[in-house]
């Protein structure tokens, strides 16, 4: 399995993961009383399964994301070519027409 696919998969299941803790605690910890909306409801498992979900995805994405941009090529060096400047060139003036 290629690199790149196989850190996708592990940032996923870790996304779900977190998504898991924290609806958890939500559910815990009662905010905006979402366990009474949830539990006192016959389809509250829906409500709960959906917040599970999309915030699975959206915490997959973001630690994706992450990962992506850690990866760094310390390779190269950085900031460009350092080239010399060519010594003996002098700035000469140019006459400029008034308008």
């Amino acid at each position: 399995m290629p690199k790149l696919i196989n850190l996708y998969i592990k940032n996923i299941f870790f996304g779900f993961g977190l998504s898991a803790v924290f609806v958890g605690l939500l559910m815990y910890f009662n905010i905006a009383n979402l366990w009474h909306l949830i539990s006192g409801s016959s389809m509250g498992w829906v409500a709960g399964v959906m917040l599970f979900m999309f915030n699975g995805i959206v915490f997959a994405g973001v630690q994706f994301g992450i990962a992506i941009m850690r990866m760094q090529d310390d390779d190269e060096p950085k900031g460009g070519k350092r080239d010399e400047l060519a010594l003996g060139l002098q700035p000469i003036a140019i006459p400029v027409d008034k308008k």
